[in-house]
């Protein structure tokens, strides 16, 4: 694996499909450990708070989930560095599933998401084995609640432990799990409601071109227009500060 370093924070360089190979040929032993999916907004937290950035060094691989940051890959020298979005790599995993054997298991948003998550899945993917779905109450929850969801996850064995609690919530939960959970954890945010059809992703030219973020804005301007503009705003100005830092490889 190649690494590039994204203002401080340790990512993957790679492509879809190699991201892919990569996790399943590792699965046994990854399994345990967390991925996370960078995008402007995990990147600009880690590098203002040093506790969320512990908590992404913690994770096994870090993938370039937003266009910025493989951009940035890129302009860092790694001129083969592609995004490796969350819902795609779920997309994808998902197709291997009914050969590969592969069991999953889905914590986070609300029960109406997750039955529709279930039928489309169940109906896209026959065969797939979803061996659990949970969605935690939302608000301050006990250590003893915690233990609780993680024993329930644990109970289904499942291979691949699918975080859907948005950022920093999902990775804080990864962090407080790693060696613990029976599967490999992996936080996708809105992953869940793309693949249960809650809301759509941006038409495909949009994601090519590097505008998701300005579809995703245009249907939920109320509560992402400070993380969007405000967060571009800050990652572009941090790129400036990191310039001439030596950050191409680890």
């Amino acid at each position: 694996m190649k690494f590039c370093q994204v203002l401080g924070v340790k990512t993957v360089v790679s492509q879809l499909e190699e991201g892919v190979t990569l996790v399943c040929d590792r699965l046994e032993s990854l399994k345990g450990q967390y991925i996370t999916f960078a995008n402007t907004h995990s990147v600009v937290m880690a590098a203002e708070s040093p506790r969320f950035l512990k908590v992404q060094e913690a994770a096994t691989i870090t993938f370039a989930d937003g266009f910025p940051i493989a951009k940035y890959q890129r302009w860092k020298g790694f001129a083969k560095a592609e995004r490796v979005a969350g819902p795609d790599f779920m997309t994808e995993i998902f197709k291997r599933s009914g050969k590969e054997g592969y069991s999953h298991y889905f914590y986070g948003s609300s029960n109406e998401t997750l039955r529709a998550l279930k039928e489309n899945l169940e109906n896209k993917y026959p065969g797939i084995h979803i061996k659990g779905m949970y969605s935690p109450p939302y608000g301050k929850r006990s250590k003893e609640e915690w233990r609780k969801d993680l024993e329930r996850i644990n109970a289904s064995g499942a291979d691949f432990i699918w975080i859907g609690l948005g950022a920093p919530k999902q990775e804080l939960f990864m962090y407080r799990q790693r060696g613990k959970a029976c599967g490999l954890m992996l936080g996708v945010g809105a992953g869940f409601d793309f693949h249960a059809g809650v809301q759509k992703r941006a038409p495909l030219w949009m994601q090519r071109w590097g505008l998701e973020w300005f579809y995703r804005l245009m249907q939920e301007p109320d509560r992402l227009w400070k993380r969007y503009l405000v967060t571009n705003i800050k990652f572009l100005f941090l790129c400036i500060k990191y310039a001439g830092r030596n950050e191409k490889e680890l």
